[in-house]
């Protein structure tokens, strides 16, 4: 894994452009920490920081074809580069390298743009055409790895981090208000919007290619997509066959991202994916099984006992670190340097002090779980949208809400226990029952409650945000043609997997350490299958990931097999108070004078939601969420827009 930045424009002279291009990488050094390498050549640059993973010792990068006229900087893993690497040179193409980045050169100047049709990985490629003076910026089908890129002083500046386009464009870090609002409501902006102002992301499973003559071209090559609802074609003679053919394609999956010239272990959180993952490493393959967790001290997001099951039931070396509330309030400010965002929740940062100490325990490989929720529909979210779709048949019936009590019990406050009250609060959007988005609205009305807390000046400038009609903008028009769980899980991928699960959560947390995360659920030819199972063998009845635990069956303890899905979760609020006294840059964060004069929050109204969460009464999900949505603002604006925000700036663009 490593970092990347660049630029392509005329506007920087031949001897700045070094200068600058370091100062650019070198904020990146934590995803790179073993070497850097450059190219400049009139109007373009490219800086790269390394991670060695594979071909440790011909691998470096910026990485040129044999006629030095190609040059690529790279920031990922192909997993499939033997493969291709045996037919290119079948086809007469002769490497100098072992390393996956000279794969990717070869296969452009074969395939041209078509070059990323052909790989299996994760991946943010800056690749620049000298002959024919064009630069070509890929980024992997889920938006595993991220690209950022901006336009100033007449060029275009890319990276891996915003933080490095800040570097080469001082004064440029200023938070967008839209981009705030989504991210306070949707969990993330939607690519490619972000939360600075004129920062964009390149979508996933997108090419964003500039000609000589200046022309741009965003091209989507891959998306998800599903069967229609009225499609009678079925594959599979019956389920067991279609597991079958699943296990196959997990081997495959996890064997390809096993390689690696350094050793590889495997994340074990205690639940049905990680034990999958790890279970299939352990019997699938020869290689040895070196596991990690997190445990923390309360029991409603511990998982402890579940991880030591499995560490007994496959005889892996294991680690676990046991993280409490102190350690997330003394990390999180660490943490929110390297996401980059608001985030409205604490979970990322034990996944960060993880990665601290499987980089400490001498391994830079991970492989994880994620991305079977969002594949096999894990989620309670997509129980949740079945039972209230279940429901709205019937608006008045008492007995079809009463299901709503089999969700969310591992929650201490589940908004479920009561039934009035589960009622009341999963009834909320039944009037967008034929909407795309209506699994999602219970989720996005309890976080967009953070809007509120906004200034006048910003509520204002967001007057027109209207987060649904935001997102179903950006859905294609076949949607609707899917089932309705389809339509669920297409929307839970682009909203929440590559903006939140798979940044503040998976890059930015591990490489925050310089650990690479793997994900072999996430393997697009898996994905592009499991898209194509019937949404009954997902979601059977109230019964999660129905067709994986069968895939998995003999791999598995009976309890870890059958054990409902618990999410992921850490402590919120609370982690920011010791007996009530705030950490000093949480109260620095909340002093109502420095909120007031920022401008970007109501001071008042942040006041009253600072002192319910320092006397431990910021119990809901909404005042929670609210609490580290405000906080990670706060110090967003502290660590990457010194210097002021431009205030008035930003809201009229807004406006």
């Amino acid at each position: 894994m490593c970092g990347l930045a660049g630029y392509l424009g005329a506007g920087i002279a031949a001897h700045d452009a070094r200068a600058v291009l370091a100062s650019m990488i070198t904020t990146l050094a934590h995803r790179g920490p073993d070497g850097y390498g450059f190219h400049v050549s009139e109007g373009v640059g490219l800086a790269h920081a390394r991670l060695s993973i594979i071909d440790l010792a011909t691998g470096a990068q910026p990485m040129a074809s044999p006629d030095a006229q190609v040059w690529i900087v790279f920031n990922g893993e192909i997993f499939n580069f033997i493969e291709l690497r045996a037919r290119l040179e079948a086809q007469g193409h002769v490497f100098h390298t072992r390393s996956d980045t000279e794969v990717i050169v070869h296969l452009y100047q074969r395939h041209g743009d078509a070059f990323v049709d052909h790989l299996n990985g994760q991946f943010a490629i800056a690749l620049w055409d000298g002959s024919r003076r064009r630069l070509v910026l890929a980024r992997d089908r889920l938006g595993i790895r991220p690209l950022y890129y901006t336009r100033a002083r007449g060029a275009l500046w890319f990276a891996s981090e915003a933080k490095a386009l800040f570097a080469a464009l001082p004064g440029h870090a200023c938070i967008d208000p839209t981009g705030l609002a989504q991210a306070l409501t949707l969990w993330a902006p939607l690519d490619p919007d972000t939360v600075w102002q004129g920062v964009a992301t390149l979508p996933p499973g997108h090419l964003l290619t500039i000609e000589a003559d200046g022309r741009e071209r965003l091209r989507r090559y891959w998306d998800l997509t599903f069967p229609d609802a009225s499609d009678p074609a079925r594959h599979w003679h019956d389920i067991d066959q279609a597991a079958g053919e699943l296990r196959e394609r997990l081997v495959d999956a996890v064997r390809l991202q096993l390689r690696a010239d350094v050793p590889v272990g495997a994340y074990l959180s205690g639940g049905l994916d990680s034990s999958g993952i790890a279970a299939l490493i352990r019997t699938a393959t020869n290689t040895p099984v070196r596991t990690f967790s997190v445990a923390f001290a309360q029991r409603e997001f511990d998982e402890s006992r579940h991880q030591q099951a499995m560490v007994r039931h496959l005889g892996t070396d294991h680690t676990t670190l046991h993280v409490g509330a102190a350690d997330i309030g003394q990390a999180f400010r660490r943490f929110i340097a390297h996401a980059e965002t608001p985030v409205l929740r604490t979970a990322g940062v034990p996944l960060m002090l993880l990665a601290d100490d499987v980089r400490r325990q001498g391994y830079r490989v991970v492989l994880t779980g994620e991305g079977a929720d969002e594949v096999f529909a894990g989620y309670d979210l997509f129980k949740e949208a079945k039972i209230r779709r279940f429901w709205s048949r019937q608006p008045g019936s008492s007995a079809r809400p009463r299901l709503l009590g089999r969700l969310y019990g591992y929650l201490a406050n589940s908004p479920s226990s009561n039934p009035a009250f589960a009622a009341a609060f999963f009834g909320q959007g039944m009037e967008h029952i034929d909407r795309p988005v209506f699994s999602h609205v219970p989720r996005w009305t309890t976080s967009g409650r953070a809007l509120r807390f906004l200034s006048p000046e910003l509520r204002t400038a967001v007057a027109g945000f209207d987060p649904l009609a935001l997102v179903e903008s950006r859905l294609p028009a076949a949607l609707m043609r899917w089932t309705p769980l389809a339509r669920d899980q297409y929307v839970e991928a682009k909203t929440l997997l590559a903006g939140y699960l798979l940044a503040s959560q998976g890059d930015r947390a591990a490489m925050a350490a310089s650990i690479e995360g793997r994900y072999p659920f996430l393997d697009h030819t898996l994905v592009e299958f499991a898209n194509r199972l019937p949404p009954q063998w997902k979601l059977h009845g109230l019964s999660e990931k129905h067709v994986l635990r069968k895939a998995l069956a003999d791999l598995l303890p009976a309890d870890i097999l059958s054990r409902t899905k618990q999410p992921y979760r850490a402590p919120d609020s609370e982690c920011f108070f010791v007996d009530g006294k705030p950490l000093d840059y949480v109260a620095e964060a909340f002093d109502r004078d420095a909120i007031r004069a920022d401008g970007m929050f109501d001071a008042d109204a942040v006041s009253r939601l600072y002192e319910k969460a320092r006397a431990g009464n910021a119990g809901g999900f909404a005042d929670n969420q609210a609490f580290v949505g405000i906080l990670s603002t706060r110090l967003l604006q502290g660590i990457h827009a010194a210097g002021g925000r431009r205030r008035e700036e930003a809201a009229a663009g807004a406006a």
